[in-house]
Order: structure tokens, then sequence, then C-alpha cells
């Protein structure tokens, strides 16, 4: 068997497991985690630098489909979901639709108009500023005390669905944060947004596979920018980790994690950067 499938596939197993933890520990669907490994992981095999945060943001946004799903069962099962928010009676309030409308227009037409550098660049700077609010963010920072309605989540919604497509990140990442500054409980907030997730993931994988259709370079076994060895192993392996990610959240000190999780976040993304730049 060639090494270097080897050391590829065992590379993909790893980090699907951690994004599994992490997505059920911090809701945050495993993006953060997967984009910058797969980015050097099809790097370190010599895939062209044009393809390459294609072929991340989009397996990473196949692989949250999985892991949305499976993290929201889990905190639904603790009744840590607001699926009203998500799908309310009159269609046109849901986040969820709106979000997956942003997250389908953004990887179907915008992405492939930016090039490789500028994407790394984008997904380099908005980690960090992520990273910096795990940091030194506060959960009694507060705008407001729900979650506006009325025009927001058509707006907003899909601007954020947009974005998080984009960077091949789930809704956690953002999600949570915006969810406590509109005065909602820390693990109802990683809960909804695991399971936002889904219309992110969702809409966003399939628009990657139709832009990416013909590009040059990819790797064996994609279809469009969404590579199928990375999808199978990752979401197989955040499959079996998930759960005990949610069970960690429902018991572990979540400042002191965030913290940890925050510089770890920021290095990553910085490094990403400093490739770019220097």
């Amino acid at each position: 068997m060639d090494p270097q499938l080897v050391s590829l596939a065992l590379a993909l197993l790893a980090a699907g497991a951690v994004a599994g933890f992490t997505a059920g520990l911090f809701g945050i669907g495993g993006g953060a985690i997967m984009v910058p490994v797969l980015y050097y992981t099809f790097s370190a095999l010599g895939y062209p630098a044009d393809v390459l945060m294609h072929m991340s943001v989009a397996t990473s946004a196949s692989v949250i489909v999985v892991t949305s799903l499976r993290s929201a069962h889990g905190h639904h099962q603790k009744g840590a979901v607001d699926w009203k928010l998500i799908w309310p009676g009159h269609l046109l309030l849901s986040w969820g639709l709106w979000i997956g409308v942003g997250a389908l227009l953004v990887s179907a037409f915008l992405a492939p108009r930016i090039s490789g550098t500028q994407l790394t660049l984008i997904f380099g700077s908005i980690l960090s500023l992520l990273a910096l609010q795990f940091i030194f963010g506060r959960p009694e920072w507060q705008l407001r005390d729900d979650i506006p309605g009325g025009a927001a989540p058509s707006v907003i919604g899909s601007g954020l669905g947009g974005l998080c497509a984009l960077l091949g990140i789930g809704f956690g990442s953002i999600g949570v944060t915006l969810m406590i500054l509109f005065g909602r409980r820390i693990h109802q907030a990683i809960g909804t947004a695991a399971a936002i997730g889904f219309f992110i993931g969702l809409p966003a994988a399939i628009g990657y596979m139709v832009s990416g259709q013909g590009v040059p370079g990819r790797p064996p076994l994609s279809i469009g920018y969404v590579n199928l060895l990375g999808f199978s192993l990752m979401a197989l392996a955040t499959l079996i980790v998930v759960p005990f990610g949610v069970k960690a959240a429902h018991k572990l000190n979540q400042d002191r994690l965030k913290m940890v999780f925050g510089v770890f976040l920021l290095v990553v993304a910085l490094n990403m950067v400093r490739k770019i730049l220097f």
C-alpha cells in the first residue's frame, strides 16, 4: 500500500476525531480544525496552491453535514436546541432557511471567483478574530434580551451563512457568540448552533460540488471541490467522537476550555497567514 496514502488516511482520521470532539464540545462544527488540517495535508501531497484552500473549505463543509446532525441529536436529547429559532411557523422567518440560502449562493458563485491566496488570507484573518473571542470573550456581555426577528433572518442570516460557507466552518464559531450576546444560555447556544450547522454544510457542499467541476489539479476521488476520501474518513471519525464532546460540554469548565482552544486556533490561523505572506 502507498505510504503516502496511508499517511493521508491517518491524518484525516485524526483530524476528524479532534473535529468531532470540538463540534460536540463547543458546537462549532469542527471546520476550524478540519480546514487547516486538510490544507496542510493537501499541501504536503503537492497539490497546486490554486485549489488547496477551495478543496479544504469544500470538504470541511461536507463533513459538517454529518457532525452537525450528530451533535444536534446529542444536544437535543439534553433539551438544548431551540427548534423554533431554526424553523418557526412562518417559513420566511426561519434562520435555517436564510442561512442555507446564503451558504448556497456563496459556495456556488462567489467562492470560485476568489483566488486560493485570497481565500487563505480571509480564512486566517477571520479565524484569528474568532480565536480572540474565545480567549477574551465574556459570557456576561449582552446586546439585548433575545434574538431579533423581522428582517434579521433574511439579512443577517443569509450573510452569516455565506460567510460560514466561504470559510468551511459550521455556525458555532460565529453563532454561539451571537446567541450569547442576544441573551441565550451557553448550552442552548451551543446546541442550537450545532443544529444550524446542517443548513450551512449541505447547501455549501452542493455549491462547491457544482462550482468545482472541471477545475484542474484536484485530488483523485473528488466531486467538484469536495474530496470524497477526506469526507468519508473524517465523517466516520466525527460520528464516533461527537457524543464524547457533547457529554464533556455539560460537565467541564467552559471558560478554561475556550481559553485553551482560542490560543490553539490563533496559532493555527497566524501560521496560515504567515505561509501566504512570507
